[in-house]
């Protein structure tokens, strides 16, 4: 997958955006292809967080995701199916706080042949439908 990056904007403050966004263990019931999402454990800031996701096939890795700063969120790959899974989010404030513009990028190399027409589902539906999903789970949490 070539880098992709996507935005919304979410009618919750930028808090209760990243309080849904480290919510680990909560993204079976909210993101559409997650499958299992476990924390492994907590190293202050950061989170190493084991994943499984159905696309086309079940897909299992383990990432590390950072919280740099109240509105920026970054992962690594530590492990998995892929050869590199980097990515992020980052929140900007609208409307004085009460409501966010939320930046979510990823950089992925699956490390195998992957047909250019799933390719393009994957950024094109899939991407914009997690970020849905965030935001819907997000503003019914509000």
């Amino acid at each position: 997958m070539p880098a992709a990056r996507q935005s919304i904007d979410i009618d919750v403050s930028p808090g209760k955006v990243m309080a849904v966004i480290t919510d680990f263990a909560a993204y079976p019931r909210f993101v559409p292809e997650m499958l299992e999402s476990n924390v492994l454990r907590r190293e202050g800031p950061a989170w190493v967080v084991k994943f499984a996701v159905r696309v086309v096939r079940r897909i299992d890795y383990t990432l590390r995701l950072e919280q740099l700063s109240p509105t920026q969120l970054r992962w690594s790959l530590v492990e998995g199916t892929f050869r590199a899974n980097n990515g992020g989010w980052d929140l900007a404030p609208l409307d004085g706080g009460a409501r966010t513009h939320a930046d979510y990028f990823i950089d992925l190399d699956v490390g195998m042949f992957v047909p250019g027409s799933v390719m393009k589902t994957l950024v094109e539906k899939s991407l914009p439908a997690t970020l849905a999903a965030f935001k819907g789970e997000a503003e019914r949490r509000g």
